[in-house]
């Protein structure tokens, strides 16, 4: 008895010290799949879900009615009025409005006539 005893007590020993194998949880980042439902209400309003950025995160876009047209300033246009064109700060420009509100890659916003100094978005 004394002997199934101290081979039970080896065993129980020698199972604590093994390695327990435990999955890591998967990270959820900006690059995860929007939820069924966030995505239903996105397209519901009109909106499209789309991958944007440079984590290719699934956004809901808003595309802008008069995307393309030609501005001088943001309240011509439903967003923004943007031009791509590399322009010093203050330089005369005319832009065209901004295609939806999830806007990526390098641009400056125009007002008054004006480019304002530009900016990058990944």
């Amino acid at each position: 008895m004394l002997r199934h005893s101290l081979i039970v007590a080896g065993l129980a020993v020698l199972a604590a010290c093994a390695p327990v194998s435990q999955e890591e949880p998967t990270p959820v980042g900006p690059n995860s799949t929007m939820a069924v439902s966030a995505a239903a209400a996105c397209r519901a309003g009109g909106g499209l879900v789309q991958r944007r950025g440079r984590m290719q995160a699934e956004l809901c876009v808003q595309p802008f009615a008069d995307a393309g047209k030609t501005c001088t300033d943001g309240d011509q246009c439903a967003g923004d009025c943007i031009t791509e064109a590399a322009q010093q700060g203050g330089t005369q420009v005319s832009g065209q409005c901004q295609a939806d509100d999830r806007p990526f890659g390098c641009f400056a916003k125009v007002e008054d006539g004006r480019a304002t100094g530009g900016i990058c978005i990944d």
